[in-house]
C-alpha cells in the first residue's frame, strides 16, 4: 500500500450542524427542471412537484441555482434583485412552500449566491453609476481612463474581451469579470459588504441550510489595479475558460483571490454560525493555484465549510488523474474539506467528456461508484443520474451567450442545461406542454426517469444503489482514504472510519481486469452497490468486469 492521506482527519458528523460532512447535494438548475405554468421555462412549483423523485435518491441536499429576479442576461446569473423571486419561477410564497416541501422529506435546501457581482439593473448600480459622490458611488469598481482613454489595465473577461466597459455617465470604466451587463461589486467598501451580508440572512431567516457561492474567489480584486502579467504554457494547460478564450493567456494575480478576502468569508461565516446547522461550499476556479485557494478558504473552522475546484470537470478520466488529484487536495488543503463534482450547469456533461467507445451507460455507473466512494461531499448534477450525454444544440436554438460568443469551436453551455427528461410518451418528455427554452434531445427520450426507474440495470438504479450503500457505511462518508497500487486501469483505494475498513476497487477500462488482493489484508465481499465484480474463494483475486467495481470489508 501507499501512504495514507488523511487529510488532517475527519470529525464524526454525529452533530446535525456537520451534516454537510459526506453528504450527497443534487444540483437543480430550475430553468430545466419541471415546468408548471406552460411557459416552457422550469419553475419553483415544478421543483416542489419533483421532490418525490429527488427523496427516492436518498440525497442529503439540493443546491437549487439562481432563480432571484433577474432580466436573464446570464439566466439569473445576473441578479437585479437578492430579496425577490423572478415571476419566471414563481413568488416567494411558492419559495417557502418548496422549503416545507423538501424539510418534510429530510431534504435540505441550499441556493446559489452570487455575491461577486450583479446586474446592471439592480437599483445599487443604478444609484452608483448616477455619479461620482451618491451614496453608493464606491459599491462597484469604478477606474479612470488612462490617459489616452483605454481601459485602467490589461484585465480580461471570461466571456472574451476587456473586463472594463465605459459608462457616459460618470465618465469612467466599471469592472466586470463576466458580462458587461454584469458590474463587479466593490469588495473594498464595507457599506457593499453589509448589504450582501443583509441579502444573506434574508434567505436565511426563510430557513435555507446553506449556500454555494459562485465564484467565491473573484470577490476581492487588488486596489492597485495593477495588469497580470501573462501565463505560462505550462498553466494555460489546465485552463479556466475554453481554449480560443484568450483569457488563459493571462496569471489573474491581482483581479481575484487577494487575501482581503479572507475577512469577508470570516465575516460570512460569523452570520452562518449565528443559525443552527448552516453550511457553504465554494466554487474557486483559481487555475494552478486552486487548491492552494481552497486551503486558505476551507481551513481554520472560520471561512467556508467546504469548496471544490475544476479538478474533476475536465476531459482527463484516467486512473492516474484521479490518484494525482486526490492526493494533491490531501497534501495541500489539510483540514479543508472537499466537494466533488463530475458534471454541472457550466461544462459538458461527463458521460460525454469522458466516453471514447459509445459506453456510455458503463462510464455513467463506474463514474457514479467512484464519486460516491470518494473522501468528501458530492454535488450531483441534474441528469447525471440518468445518465444523460451533452446534447448537440444548434446555433439557431443557442441561449447562452458564451456559445454564441465563441461559436462555433466553443459551443457554451447550453448542452448541458436542456430539459430534465420525465417521461417518454407525451410532449417534451414531461418538462413542459409548451415548447421548451432549449429542445429536448431525441437521444435523451430512452433514458427518461419513468423507463430508468422500471429498469434493475439502469444508470438510475445504479445511483440509487451506490448513495444507499454510501450512507449505511460510515467509513464512505467520513473516512480517511489511503490508495492501493493496482495495474492498468484498476483505481483502488481504502476508506476507514473508527472499525469499519472498506477495500473500494474500479476498472475504469472497457475490458476485464484482475486485482490482487495485498499480502495479509482479509476481506469479505460486501453488496447493495449494483456492481458485479467477485472475489475468488481464498480471498486472495478480485475479478472485475469493464467499468465494473468490487466493495470489500477488511477484517
Amino acid at each position: 500500500m501507499s501512504e495514507v492521506v488523511s487529510g488532517g482527519g475527519i470529525a464524526s458528523h454525529a452533530a446535525d450542524a456537520d451534516w454537510w460532512r459526506g453528504a450527497v447535494i443534487y444540483q437543480i438548475y430550475p430553468r430545466s427542471f419541471q415546468d408548471t405554468d406552460g411557459d416552457g421555462v422550469g419553475d419553483l412549483k415544478g421543483i416542489a412537484g419533483r421532490l418525490d423523485h429527488i427523496a427516492s435518491l436518498d440525497v442529503d441536499a439540493i443546491w437549487i441555482s439562481p432563480f432571484f429576479q433577474s432580466p436573464m442576461k446570464d439566466f439569473g446569473y445576473d441578479v437585479s434583485d437578492y430579496c425577490a423571486v423572478d415571476p419566471l419561477f414563481g413568488t416567494l410564497a411558492d419559495f417557502d412552500h418548496l422549503i416545507a416541501e423538501a424539510h418534510a422529506r429530510n431534504i435540505k435546501v441550499t441556493i446559489d449566491q452570487v455575491l461577486s457581482h450583479t446586474s446592471d439593473q439592480h437599483a445599487w448600480f443604478k444609484e452608483s453609476r448616477s455619479s461620482k459622490t451618491n451614496a453608493k458611488a464606491d459599491w462597484y469598481v469604478w477606474a479612470d481612463a488612462k490617459p489616452d482613454g483605454t481601459p485602467p489595465n490589461n484585465w480580461l473577461s471570461i466571456f472574451g474581451g476587456s473586463a472594463w466597459e465605459w459608462d457616459t455617465t460618470r465618465c469612467q470604466y466599471f469592472l466586470h469579470n463576466f458580462l458587461t451587463s454584469q458590474p463587479d461589486i466593490n469588495f473594498h467598501s464595507q457599506a457593499a459588504q453589509d448589504a450582501l451580508l443583509d441579502s444573506v440572512e434574508f434567505w436565511l431567516k426563510r430557513g435555507v441550510d446553506g449556500f454555494r457561492l459562485d465564484t467565491v474567489n473573484f470577490y476581492v480584486h487588488s486596489q492597485g489595479l495593477e495588469n497580470n502579467p501573462p501565463a505560462s504554457l505550462e498553466d494555460r494547460s489546465s485552463p479556466e475558460a475554453p481554449a480560443v478564450n484568450p483569457y488563459n493567456w493571462q496569471d489573474h494575480i491581482h483581479d481575484k483571490s487577494q487575501p482581503e478576502n479572507l475577512e469577508f468569508l470570516k465575516r460570512l461565516r460569523a452570520l452562518l454560525d449565528r443559525y443552527p446547522a448552516k453550511t457553504t461550499v465554494g466554487e474557486i476556479g483559481d487555475g494552478p493555484r486552486s487548491l492552494k485557494t481552497m486551503a486558505a478558504y476551507t481551513s481554520g473552522g472560520d471561512k467556508l465549510h467546504m469548496s471544490y475546484t475544476f479538478d474533476f470537470l475536465s476531459p482527463i478520466f484516467s486512473k492516474a488523474h484521479f490518484v494525482q488529484r486526490v492526493k494533491a487536495f490531501e497534501a495541500i488543503v489539510g483540514d479543508g474539506w472537499p466537494c466533488w463534482a463530475f458534471s454541472n450547469h457550466d461544462v459538458v456533461r461527463h458521460v460525454s467528456r469522458w466516453t471514447s467507445d459509445g459506453d456510455f451507460d458503463g462510464v455513467a455507473k463506474i463514474a457514479a461508484g467512484i464519486l460516491l466512494s470518494l473522501r468528501g461531499s458530492v454535488c450531483l448534477y441534474q441528469g447525471e443520474e440518468l445518465g444523460l450525454t451533452e446534447a448537440d444544440v444548434a446555433y439557431e436554438d443557442l441561449q447562452d451567450p458564451y456559445g454564441i460568443r465563441f461559436w462555433p469551436e466553443y459551443k457554451g453551455r447550453d448542452g448541458c442545461r436542456t430539459p430534465m427528461v420525465w417521461e417518454s410518451n407525451g410532449a417534451y418528455a414531461g418538462f413542459s406542454s409548451a415548447k421548451p427554452w432549449l429542445p429536448v434531445p431525441p437521444e435523451h427520450i430512452a433514458k427518461a426517469v419513468n423507463r430508468e426507474t422500471s429498469d434493475r440495470s439502469s444508470v438510475l438504479a445504479q445511483y440509487r444503489q451506490m448513495i444507499a450503500f454510501r450512507r449505511a457505511h460510515p467509513a464512505l462518508r467520513d473516512g480517511s482514504i489511503e490508495f492501493v497500487d493496482a495495474p492498468g486501469d484498476v483505481l483502488a483505494f481504502v476508506r476507514e472510519d473508527g472499525g469499519e475498513k472498506i477495500l473500494c476497487v474500479f476498472n475504469l477500462g472497457s475490458s476485464g481486469a484482475s486485482f490482487a488482493v495485498p499480502a495479509g489484508m482479509k476481506l469479505t465481499a460486501l453488496d447493495g452497490h449494483g456492481f458485479k465484480a467477485g472475489l475468488d474463494a481464498a480471498g486472495r483475486t478480485v475479478s472485475l468486469g469493464g467499468r465494473d467495481a468490487f466493495f470489500g470489508k477488511i477484517a
